[in-house]
């Protein structure tokens, strides 16, 4: 299974850059993080949220270049399996500019009920969201 893309494109503000001049590695991770919020939030319908969450079971990332401030950046999310009630999405970061992908991650997450909290089965209907 692999989805559709979702993307997401901005301006590197001064905000996101470190004592070193360039992005924090962590506002990549937080990027990556709010893409995938943004792209449930366009798929899944009002009652779907109302009735699930995500939560984070593990993150990996490949800092390959760096960003710097006043850079239009793009994020782009999709998910590659949704089993059991886990689903990994993976994400590329590129500078458009030059097309330079400045990060390749994934992300394993896990679907809880969001009343319980407890882990449960991702759906057909959540599946076939993406």
């Amino acid at each position: 299974m692999t989805s559709e893309k979702y993307t997401q494109t901005f301006i590197v503000p001064a905000s996101a850059i470190d004592e070193r001049e360039h992005v924090n590695n962590l506002t990549y991770l937080q990027w990556c993080v709010e893409a995938a919020e943004a792209h449930w939030e366009v798929k899944a319908s009002e009652t779907l949220r109302e009735n699930y969450v995500w939560y984070v079971l593990n993150h990996h990332i490949e800092y390959k270049a760096s960003a710097f401030e006043g850079e239009e950046i793009e994020v782009a999310t999709w998910v590659t399996t949704a089993e059991g009630v886990k689903s990994e999405r993976n994400y590329s970061i590129t500078r458009v500019e030059d097309k330079k992908v400045l990060v390749e991650a994934s992300t394993l997450w896990c679907l809880l009920n969001a009343k319980t909290l407890r882990p449960t089965k991702i759906t057909d209907e959540i599946r076939t969201l993406f």
